[in-house]
C-alpha cells in the first residue's frame, strides 16, 4: 500500500525504509529538503493515489497542531491521518474529533524503538477504530518486530499515548533502579569488575533485558561513564505519567521518584541539597563545602 510520511528524523527516516523494505510505496516530506522525497506537503497528498489516503506524523508534539491544519483541508473524506510521535494522549480525543469534522479518520500510534527500530523493528500501541486499524494493518505489520509480539490495538482514541506513555513512565523507574545498582557496586570496594558483573546478569537473571544490554554496550565503550555529564532530560512522558495516577489516584511511587532523579541531574547545583548540608551543619556541626563561586 501507499502512505505519506510526515517528520524524518531519527526515527521516521528509518521507518520510512522499513516500510519500503517491506515492499510498500513511502512518500516523505521533511522540512530538511536534503532528507525529503517532496518539496511541501501539498506535493507528498498529491502523490498518494490510493482510497483512502493514508498519512503518518512523526513529529515533536510542539509541531502537530500547526501540521494537521495545514493538511486538513488537502484531504478527502476517509483519509485517515496517524499520529506515532509522542503527543499526549489528552490532545487525541480532540484530534479525532477536528478531523472528523473534515470526514477524516483518526489513529494515535504509540511508537517505541529508537534508533534500532529499523533493524529490530517497532513496538506499536494503537488507539481508534477497528476498521481504521484494518486499512493500515499492512503498514503496521511492515514495521512492528518479526513474530507474535510488538502489535496491540489497546483500545479507541487516547489509548495507544496513553499506553505509550505508562510505557515511558516504566522505562523511568527500571532506567533509575539499573544506575543505582550501577553507582553502588562502583562504590563497593569489594567488587573490581562492574562492567564484566552486568554482562554476567545479561543471561540467566530475572533483571536481563535489553536496556541491561545497552548498558553493558554502554560500558563497553567507556567502563566508568566518565566522558559523560551526568545529566538526563526528561522528554515529557514521565510528567504525564506521574499527572495521570494523581487523577486517577493510582500509587506511582518508582515512576515518580525515577522523574524526580531527572530533575535533580538538570540542576548545576541542588538548592534543596545546599539546605540539607546547611541543616546538617546547624544541628550536628556537619562541615559545609564552599561554593567555588560564591555570588556577589
Amino acid at each position: 500500500m501507499q502512505i505519506g510520511m510526515v517528520g524524518l528524523g531519527k526515527m521516521g527516516g528509518n521507518m520510512r525504509q522499513r516500510i519500503r523494505n517491506a515492499g510498500h510505496e513511502v512518500v516523505g516530506y521533511d522540512h530538511n529538503p536534503g532528507i525529503s522525497d517532496v518539496a511541501s506537503l501539498a506535493e507528498m497528498v498529491g502523490k498518494l493515489t490510493d482510497s483512502p489516503r493514508v498519512v503518518w506524523l512523526m513529529l515533536p508534539i510542539q509541531y502537530v497542531d500547526s501540521t494537521l491544519t495545514e493538511l486538513t483541508p488537502m484531504l478527502a473524506p476517509g483519509d485517515i491521518v496517524i499520529d506515532g510521535g509522542n503527543s499526549k494522549y489528552t490532545w487525541d480525543v480532540k484530534h479525532a474529533e477536528r478531523l472528523a469534522a473534515s470526514g477524516l479518520h483518526f489513529v494515535d500510534v504509540g511508537t517505541s524503538g529508537g534508533v534500532w527500530g529499523l533493524q529490530n523493528g517497532y513496538a506499536l500501541m494503537v488507539g481508534g477504530d477497528d476498521a481504521d486499524i484494518a486499512t493500515c494493518q499492512p503498514i503496521f505489520d511492515a514495521l512492528k518486530p518479526e513474530g507474535e509480539f510488538g502489535f496491540v490495538h489497546a483500545g479507541g482514541h487516547g489509548a495507544g499515548h496513553f499506553v505509550k506513555m505508562v510505557h515511558n513512565g516504566i522505562e523511568y523507574g527500571l532506567m533509575q533502579a539499573y544506575a543505582e545498582g550501577w553507582e553502588l557496586l562502583e562504590a563497593a570496594e569489594e567488587v573490581t569488575n562492574v562492567r564484566e558483573i552486568f554482562r554476567s546478569w545479561r543471561e540467566g537473571t530475572v533483571i536481563r533485558s535489553w536496556l541491561l544490554d545497552l548498558m553493558v554496550q554502554a560500558t563497553d565503550a567507556d567502563e566508568h561513564l566518565s566522558r559523560i555529564e551526568g545529566f538526563a532530560s526528561d522528554s515529557g512522558e514521565g510528567r504525564w505519567t506521574v499527572n495521570a495516577a494523581v487523577d486517577l489516584g493510582v500509587p506511582v511511587p518508582t515512576i515518580a521518584a525515577s522523574l524526580f532523579a531527572r530533575f535533580v541531574s538538570q540542576q548545576d547545583d541542588s538548592p534543596a541539597m545546599k539546605m540539607v548540608a546547611a541543616m546538617r551543619n546547624q544541628f550536628g556541626g556537619h562541615a559545609v563545602k564552599a561554593d567555588p563561586t560564591p555570588s556577589a
